[in-house]
């Protein structure tokens, strides 16, 4: 079917006795699409992935697949596969007995068998090894074997459950691009639950972001880490400085917010109005470190210690507190007056620079617009320690 995978769940909702789990979720994915669930441990995104497998009743909403709803379908009869985090390879068969073991339970020919087990095997780079045994091969090969098995089904929607999870670093990264590859090629619906930010920001078309069952923003991944809808996401998405403040001043299309004993200006249309309670986030690949005083700011007399701007750029002067070198960046924490920064600083020659110490002045300049303003509701939710939460998340009243 042309455009088929295109998902729909509405209302969906899961409890545990008294435990939501999954709380009135509705959410669209297209067909052909690379879609992640993103969130911490506990937030719903593996209970929503077993529901739209059939593994777990929802209580309440539907879930349609291309117009059909699966709500009440046995998971056997629904066109969905799944891969798990523990592959479940059978140890005594090898790998192609092990990708067409599905096979046997579909009315399908001898023929039309091996040459889908064929195609899958080649499809994952697999059909020179497909008479080794599962104990014969690496992890990374065990995951392209698991996926080969869910893919010669030719399923819908493929649902992939942290498939990398007991994988090291280097191969998760060596994956990441050839499980996205993959995907582009077969033109499958992927669904992938995963907590790495960084596997759902490097694959997905797009990205869900959970917390507590319900969902805190959907859109492509440079949305969500650019134009973050709470701060929330913002800190789990990666590295970012918060600050809840007010905004004091607005003057044509910029605003003033005070955090700690600095001025920020920020784009007004971002603002709201005088006096309003915003949250600011800023990434730390959007500070620029200067050794000496901007030469706008010595021209202007800008150089007082509270800070100041000139051309339109907030230029702050701070105190290195650590500075982390992280091969292609140096991670600097940045004491300024009444708060802390982070700021990413690239190793664009390898070494770091003698003036990038700790306990070095030096000044951080931000550009209004590399600046999110949010609004800053009481019940404003943050990272917490077990959410990766910012290195840096200062509250200023």
């Amino acid at each position: 079917m042309a455009g088929a995978g295109q998902l729909r769940l509405r209302s969906l909702t899961k409890r545990f006795g008294e435990a939501v789990a999954v709380d009135e979720l509705d959410l669209d994915i297209g067909a052909g699409e690379f879609f992640s669930l993103l969130g911490a441990s506990g937030c719903g995104k593996t209970t929503t992935l077993r529901m739209i497998a059939g593994f777990e009743r929802p209580d309440d909403g539907r879930i349609l697949l291309d117009g059909r709803d699966l709500t009440d379908v046995s998971p056997h009869r629904r066109p969905v596969n799944t891969v798990f985090q523990s592959y479940a390879l059978f140890p005594f068969l090898n790998v192609r007995d092990n990708v067409a073991f599905g096979l046997k339970y579909h009315d399908v020919s001898r023929q039309e068998q091996r040459r889908r087990v064929d195609r899958a095997l080649a499809l994952v780079q697999m059909d020179a090894l497909a008479d080794r045994k599962p104990h014969q091969l690496s992890g990374g090969q065990q995951q392209r074997v698991a996926l080969a098995r869910a893919l010669v089904l030719e399923p819908t929607v493929l649902l992939l459950d942290e498939p990398m999870g007991a994988l090291d670093a280097k191969l998760r990264k060596q994956l990441q691009v050839e499980l996205r590859s993959l995907q582009r090629t077969v033109g499958t619906t992927f669904v992938y639950v995963t907590h790495d930010q960084e596997e759902a920001l490097t694959m997905s078309d797009r990205l869900a972001v959970l917390r507590d069952g319900r969902l805190m923003q959907v859109g492509s991944p440079s949305e969500a880490y650019s134009r973050p809808a709470n701060a929330y996401v913002a800190g789990f998405l990666g590295t970012a400085n918060l600050f809840d403040t007010v905004v004091t001043d607005i003057a044509g299309e910029l605003a003033t917010c005070r955090v700690g004993e600095v001025d920020l200006l920020v784009p007004a249309a971002e603002a709201g109005r005088r006096g309003a309670a915003v949250s600011l986030v800023v990434r730390p690949e959007r500070v620029t470190l200067e050794p000496t005083a901007p030469e706008a700011m010595r021209t202007t007399g800008g150089g007082s210690s509270s800070g100041g701007a000139a051309g339109g750029v907030n230029r702050l002067p701070g105190r290195i507190e650590h500075a982390t070198f992280r091969g292609a960046q140096t991670q600097v924490i940045l004491g300024l007056p009444g708060c802390t920064l982070v700021a990413d600083v690239a190793n664009l020659h390898g070494e770091v620079p003698d003036w990038l110490r700790e306990g070095r002045q030096v000044w951080a300049c931000i550009a209004p617009d590399a600046i999110r303003v949010l609004p800053s509701p009481a019940d404003t939710a943050t990272a917490t320690a077990t959410d990766h939460p910012p290195v840096v998340e200062e509250r200023t009243k």
